[in-house]
């Protein structure tokens, strides 16, 4: 999946817009893996003059004609390289287990807590979004209700950890987004859970 900051890597541009020379230059995903296509598209004609589906692949647009060339990495110019580092780490997925019908957390969930609490302290400009779920057993009002109880909890530790609270939100999906699908009133350990999304 692409998200926000590898689609705001995929493309490095040096003087678009009027210059008689244009650069476009397909920079690496994350781990260096190539981060899907870019099109480049004539200005004049808006015909696809080049595909750029490799990482590091680079199209100059020199009087209307357009050369695509694979670059050396270590030949990246270093302002096109610091549009990779300067963005923020990817994004960073935890989940913690609860006991039936509580918001206690299970006792395997604690050192992933840890876990949680040590990333967001680690992260500048953090942006924390706590999804609580429930499995299938009681009514479906209920089990909105205690997944929002579990995700305001773990909200609530975060916080008292440190976190500003306008930069964490809870929400709870109830039965809802199941981990393993189970008929309904079945109990399913896998689905009482709270997933944290740390940006």
């Amino acid at each position: 999946m692409i998200g926000p900051r590898l689609v705001a890597a995929l493309v490095a541009t040096a003087g678009l817009g009027g210059c008689a020379t244009s650069d476009v230059l397909l920079l690496p995903g994350e781990n260096g893996a190539s981060a899907g296509a870019v099109a480049v598209i004539d200005e004049k004609s808006g015909n696809d003059s080049a595909v750029l589906a490799q990482a590091n692949e680079r199209a100059r647009l020199s009087s209307g004609r357009i050369s695509p060339r694979t670059v050396n990495p270590t030949r990246i110019p270093r302002r096109d390289r610091r549009l990779i580092e300067d963005l923020p780490p990817p994004p960073k997925h935890f989940t913690l287990n609860f006991q039936e019908d509580s918001t206690r957390l299970m006792a395997d969930s604690a050192p992933v807590l840890v876990d949680l609490i040590a990333e967001v302290r680690r992260r500048d400009g953090v942006d924390v979004l706590v999804i609580g779920h429930t499995d299938r057993l009681g009514s479906a009002e209920d089990n909105d209700a205690l997944s929002l109880k579990r995700a305001q909890q773990i909200r609530e530790v975060l916080i008292t950890q440190g976190l500003d609270p306008a930069s964490t939100r809870a929400v709870g999906r109830g039965e809802r987004d199941m981990l393993v699908a189970t008929a309904d009133g079945m109990r399913a350990a896998a689905n009482r859970r709270v997933e944290v999304v740390v940006r």
